[in-house]
C-alpha cells in the first residue's frame, strides 16, 4: 500500500465518526484508487517503452545513414539535392557500389571505404518497400539478404514466416514456380494457419502441371522462364541499354585507357589560339581522351569565384528537369536527381567574368550560348546517361542558335566517392576536381551529333557535388576553328 495512505485513513477515523460500514466503505475505494494508480502507470510505462522503441528504430536508420552522408568538408552547408527516400537511395547506390551483407560504400578509385552493419529487420524494410513499388528483383534481393540473417541465427522482430511470404511471392513474379513453390512449404511448415500459403500451395502446383502437360504435348508454356540458378536472379531489362557498362564505369572498372592510347595523351599551356588575353597567363591543359577529344584545364575557378557562384545560385535552385522525348515539355524525372539553377551576367561581376574567360579559352562566342547552370548533386544525385545536343527541334533556341556545339564544365567541388562523369561508348571517366573544367564538342564539323559524347553523372557515394556548364551553340561560330578539334589519330 502506498505510504500516504495510512495516514490519511487515520486522520479519517480520528476526524470523523464514520460508521463501520463506511469506514470498510472508504477502505475499498482507497483500494480501487490504488489499483487505477498502478494501472496508470503501468500503462504510462508501456507508453514509454513503445515511443522508445520507435525512437530506436529512427536512430538505427540514422546511424546507418550518417557514415553515407557526412557533409563533405567542401560543403559545411550541407546537401541541397533532391531529397530522396532511404529505399530509393540505397537502391541506386547499391545497384553500382553497396552489398548487402554489410551496407558497404567502396570507391576504389580513391581508396574511399564506408561501412554499417544492416539487420533483419532493416533488410525486410527494404525488401517491403521494393515490393510495395512493384519491384520484385529487388524484393527477392534484399528478402534473400533478410532471411539469410534470420537463419544464421540474427535477433529480429520480424518473423521468419513473414520474410517468406514475400520472397515467395516476389520469386514468383520473376517466373521460379518451382523456388516459389518450396519457399511457401518452408512458409505452411513454420506458419500452418497462414491465410494465403495453403491457396499459394495450389496454384503454384497446378502452374507446374500445366507446365508439365505443355512440355509433353510440346506446347510452349506460358509462364515466364525462371531467370535463376540457385537463387541469384538477373536483373530485369530496363530503358538504358548501356546499363552494365555505366555502372561499372562508375564504380572505376571497364576504363578503356590502354597504354597505347595513354602515350597520345599530353600536357601544354594553352593560350586560346593567341588570344592575347591568354598569351601571358595560359591556362595549363591536360587530354583527357584522344577519341573523342575531351581536354581539363587547371585553375580555371578560384575558390572566391566559386562560392559566389554557389552564393548566387543557392535561392534560386529547383529541381533539375529533362525534355519528354515525347511530348517536348519540361518534366522531372528519376534517372536525373540533382537541383539547378541558371545565373546571367547581370546577376554579378563574377559571371560575367567566368563567361567571358570560358569564351577565350574555347574561342566561341558566348553570345549565342546558354546561360551558365549551376547544378548540386547530394547524395545519391546523379544524371543516367544523355546526350547534350538535340536529336529532336523542340527547343526554340535551335531554330535561332542552332544545336548544342559543344560543353564546358566546371567542377566546383571535390566529391569525396562516385560523382565522375563517364562516356559508356568508348568507356572513359573523369573525375572532379576543384577549380578544374573539362571540355568538348558534341557536333562533328558537319553539324551532326557525335553520338560517342553519350555521357553520365554518376551517383554522388559520399559528400556533395556542384558543377558549372555553358553550352555553346552552333550560330556565330560556323567559321572559327575552335580549339581541340584536331583529334589524335
Amino acid at each position: 500500500m502506498t505510504p500516504w495512505i495510512i495516514p490519511l485513513l487515520l486522520t479519517c477515523i480520528i476526524c470523523t465518526s464514520l460508521t463501520r460500514a463506511e469506514f470498510f466503505t472508504s477502505i475499498g475505494q482507497m483500494t480501487d484508487l490504488i489499483y487505477a494508480e498502478k494501472d496508470l502507470v503501468q500503462s504510462l510505462k508501456a507508453y514509454i517503452q513503445e515511443e522508445e522503441s520507435k525512437l530506436a528504430k529512427i536512430k538505427s536508420w540514422a546511424e546507418k545513414m550518417e557514415s553515407l552522408t557526412v557533409k563533405s568538408t567542401s560543403d559545411p552547408e550541407g546537401y541541397l539535392a533532391h531529397p530522396v527516400n532511404a529505399y530509393k537511395l540505397v537502391k541506386r547506390l547499391n545497384t553500382e557500389w553497396l552489398q548487402l551483407e554489410n551496407l558497404v560504400l567502396e570507391d576504389a578509385t580513391k581508396g574511399t571505404k564506408y561501412r554499417s552493419v544492416l539487420t533483419v529487420d532493416d533488410c525486410f524494410s527494404m525488401g517491403k518497400t521494393a515490393y510495395n513499388d512493384a519491384d520484385y528483383y529487388h524484393t527477392v534481393l534484399w528478402m534473400q539478404q533478410a532471411l539469410k540473417k534470420h537463419d544464421d541465427g540474427e535477433e529480429a522482430a520480424i518473423t521468419k514466416a513473414e520474410i517468406l511470404d514475400y520472397l515467395s511471392y516476389g520469386v514468383f513474379q520473376l517466373g521460379d514456380i518451382q523456388r516459389a513453390m518450396e519457399l511457401t512449404r518452408r512458409l505452411v511448415s513454420l506458419d500452418p494457419s497462414h491465410e494465403r500459403a495453403g491457396s499459394n500451395m495450389r496454384y503454384f502446383e497446378r502452374l507446374l502441371e500445366k507446365e508439365k502437360e505443355a512440355k509433353a504435348i510440346n506446347e510452349t508454356s506460358d509462364t515466364i522462364e525462371p531467370t535463376t540458378q540457385g537463387g541469384i536472379y538477373e536483373r530485369p531489362q530496363d530503358y538504358l541499354p548501356e546499363r552494365e557498362i555505366y555502372e561499372a564505369l562508375c564504380r572505376g572498372e571497364g576504363v578503356k585507357m590502354t597504354p597505347r592510347r595513354q602515350k597520345r595523351l599530353f600536357c601544354r599551356y594553352h593560350n586560346g589560339n593567341q588570344n592575347p588575353h591568354l598569351l601571358i597567363a595560359p591556362f595549363k591543359e591536360e587530354d583527357e581522351w584522344d577519341s573523342p577529344h575531351i581536354v581539363r584545364y587547371y585553375d580555371v575557378l578560384s575558390d572566391e569565384e566559386i562560392e559566389k557562384i554557389k552564393e548566387l545560385a543557392k535561392p534560386k535552385l529547383a529541381r533539375a528537369t529533362v525534355r519528354d522525348p515525347k511530348t517536348g515539355v519540361l518534366t522531372t524525372a528519376n534517372y536525373r536527381v540533382s537541383k539547378s539553377s541558371w545565373l546571367e551576367e547581370n546577376d554579378d561581376l563574377v559571371i560575367a567574368k567566368v563567361n567571358h574567360r570560358m569564351e577565350q579559352i574555347t574561342g566561341l562566342t558566348v553570345k549565342t550560348a546558354e546561360l551558365l547552370q549551376v547544378a548540386n548533386y547530394g547524395m545519391g544525385g546523379q544524371y543516367e546517361p544523355h546526350f547534350d545536343f538535340s536529336r529532336r527541334p523542340f527547343d526554340n533556341t535551335l531554330k535561332s542558335d542552332g544545336n548544342r556545339l559543344a560543353t564546358f564544365l566546371n567542377y566546383m567541388s571535390d566529391v569525396e566517392a562516385g560523382g565522375a562523369t563517364v562516356f559508356p561508348d568508348f568507356g572513359a571517366a573523369i573525375w572532379p576536381k576543384k577549380g578544374t573544367a573539362v571540355f568538348w564538342y558534341n557536333l562533328f564539323r558537319s553539324g551532326e551529333g557525335d553520338y560517342r559524347t553519350r555521357h553520365a553523372a554518376c551517383p554522388v557515394l559520399v559528400g556533395c557535388k556542384w558543377v558549372s556548364n555553358k553550352w555553346f551553340h552552333e550560330r556565330g561560330n560556323e567559321f572559327l576553328r575552335p580549339c581541340g578539334t584536331t583529334e589524335v589519330d
